[in-house]
């Protein structure tokens, strides 16, 4: 006669084994990335084990706006290296994505998708250039192309990354709002703080 309990003990051992196969992928894309991006490891002056640095910052506008800013990065699915061209001397090395908030009025957060490139050494980032791009979020099945944006790039400086790169472009938002020519300093920080600062925002003179 089966034992009693013998279906419920398949089913914790096979949950086990469940468990202990998606943590030896987790590790495994983990490693390979690790590979692929060395200089992910030791970002902005920080230990960055996990391979993202995340920080705060007011976006400048060329108007003489500021918008508070929240911005985590990643290194991005390889799109290849043909044709891009080097930026300022350096040459191409990694795809860069992530997400952004933008707060656009007290207590009114954007979510900007992100991407960008990084230009310069391969196993260190402390001097390479990091371009953005950030965009207007597109919803799930939202079906637009013309979305706002813009742009900033710039280098590390200690531990900030002052993206102040002159002249950079920018299109206007659904909303009107233009951001063009962008600069901003950002300083590793929680998503909390950056709440805090969009709360507090100034209102903008209209």
């Amino acid at each position: 006669m089966p034992k009693r309990g013998s279906c419920l003990g398949c089913l914790g051992g096979c949950l086990t084994k469940l468990f202990i196969l998606a943590v030896i992928g987790v590790v495994c894309v983990w490693g390979l990335t690790v590979v692929m991006y060395p200089w992910a490891l030791h970002i902005g002056g920080r230990s960055t084990p996990l391979l993202y640095w995340h920080g705060t910052g007011s976006v400048l506008s060329k108007d003489g706006k500021t918008y508070p800013l929240y911005l985590m990065f990643f290194p991005g699915m390889p799109k290849g290296s043909t044709g891009r061209l080097p930026l300022d001397g350096k040459r191409f090395r990694a795809d860069l994505q992530g997400v952004g908030y933008l707060c656009v009025a007290p207590g009114n957060e954007e979510r900007m998708d992100v991407s960008g490139s990084m230009y310069g050494a391969y196993s260190n980032a402390t001097d390479n250039l990091f371009s953005f791009r950030l965009l207007e979020w597109r919803k799930p099945w939202a079906n637009y192309y013309d979305r706002g944006f813009f742009d900033m790039t710039g280098m590390w400086r200690g531990q900030e990354l002052v993206l102040d790169r002159p002249n950079e472009q920018g299109h206007p938002f659904k909303s009107g709002m233009l951001i063009d020519h962008a600069t901003v300093t950002l300083r590793w920080a929680d998503r909390s703080e950056f709440d805090a600062a969009c709360r507090a925002m100034a209102p903008t003179a209209k």
